[in-house]
């Protein structure tokens, strides 16, 4: 990873907006790109030539979270982002990642593991706090798989996907399979033409809820 991890804030409440963009700011290696009090404000601000990561609340005044989450995608489809919330409950989980939500940590976590989480997710990995990550499995594993859902993946992309589902970064990924970070990158732009989706844990998420992966 080189240069700073840049990060914009999407954070109504001031107190924390300004104690995230001080804790950014304040540990080399990170800078706050930006601090949003609203997803409309950030929408018209941020772009990848500025930013790296998107770290954003959900339960935002006027546009949420994860609207402002799915229209990011649509522009940005590469752009990481990282849910940053209170809420743990299924739904929200659940709409966040299928909106393109890059991780899902709680507020609660602890500023070392928020920081390693946005620099993963730069890396290429899906940061979640553990409680939310066991949720995500069992969510997706109620789903029942459609009969004859076939995308054409080859072994060893369902082997990365399986990697990816369980938590991996690409970084850890390619280590596992003996691949570098750049050929896993390229096997998952085909899983993305395969799949209709854009971005690693629509992937993942897909994966899971379709019986691809296990």
């Amino acid at each position: 990873m080189n240069g700073q991890v840049r990060v914009a804030i999407v954070e109504d409440q001031r107190e924390i907006r300004e104690g995230l963009r001080f804790l950014i700011d304040g540990t080399p290696g990170y800078a706050c790109s930006g601090a949003h009090a609203s997803m409309e404000d950030a929408l018209i601000a941020v772009s990848p030539a500025t930013t790296d990561i998107v770290l954003t609340d959900l339960g935002l005044p006027g546009m949420s979270g994860i609207e402002g989450i799915r229209r990011f995608k649509e522009r940005f489809a590469d752009l990481p982002i990282v849910a940053l919330t209170v809420y743990d409950d299924d739904d929200r989980i659940f709409a966040a990642l299928c909106a393109g939500a890059t991780g899902y940590l709680l507020k609660k976590t602890p500023p070392a593991k928020l920081l390693d989480g946005l620099a993963d997710a730069r890396r290429g990995g899906a940061p979640m706090s553990p409680d939310v990550a066991t949720k995500v499995i069992a969510l997706f594993r109620r789903f029942r798989p459609p009969l004859a859902a076939d995308y054409d993946l080859t072994p060893h992309e369902t082997r990365l996907l399986a990697l990816l589902a369980q938590g991996h970064s690409y970084k850890s990924a390619a280590a596992a399979l003996g691949n570098s970070v750049n050929t896993v990158a390229f096997h998952m732009k085909s899983v993305y033409l395969k799949l209709q989706v854009h971005s690693k844990s629509e992937a993942v998420a897909k994966a899971l809820r379709e019986g691809l992966v296990r």
